[in-house]
């Protein structure tokens, strides 16, 4: 009895290592918190993340910047529209160097804006794990998970959370195995 007990306690923690707690254990890399913030609420979460998790910081920016909010909704339903690609300011010189990518945006349209898909379409993510995060007033964020997944070829794209509420990224971070 004592080594059937034994036998189910070394399989349980082996399960809970692989399954529970594994992607922080394969991550043995840097983080990066890449994120594209319009109104400010998605850079505040994005810098939330970085000090939870210890992870670095990259905006993506527009090379033309969005206007202002009346008409950035025809531009953002326009890009969506068209599956435009707009250009990106700036770029992450060290791309290869991280492991885990948390991807951070506005929901635009029930969608990730076009510039976060840019901004995925331009790095190679084989062998990465990218996990999306989204700020919103009322869609979900399921709704663009799929695009983001599209868009990061190669990677295994994890579990994402729309976040409105700072609060909320412990528990979340703790589940998926990468708070610091």
């Amino acid at each position: 009895m004592k080594k059937m007990f034994l036998l189910c306690a070394a399989f349980f923690a082996a399960m809970v290592s692989v399954v529970g707690f594994g992607a922080r254990a394969e991550a043995s890399g840097r983080i990066l918190v890449a994120y594209f913030s319009y109104q400010g609420h998605t850079a505040n979460v994005a810098r939330e993340i970085a000090a939870q998790t210890g992870g670095d910081l990259f905006e993506i920016k527009p090379s033309v910047p969005y206007p202002g909010y009346d008409e950035c909704l025809d531009v953002a339903k326009a890009e969506k529209n068209n599956n435009a690609r707009p250009g990106i300011d700036g770029r992450v010189e060290n791309m290869a160097d991280y492991d885990v990518v948390f991807v951070g945006y506005p929901i635009w349209w029930y969608d990730a804006p076009m510039i976060v898909l840019s901004f995925l379409e331009s790095y190679d993510f084989s062998g990465k794990t990218v996990i999306p995060f989204a700020t919103s007033g009322g869609s979900p964020i399921e709704e663009s998970t799929d695009s983001v997944s599209a868009s990061s070829a190669g990677a295994m794209v994890g579990e994402g959370l729309l976040i409105n509420n700072t609060d909320e990224i412990a528990p979340w971070l703790s589940k998926l195995g990468y708070a610091k």
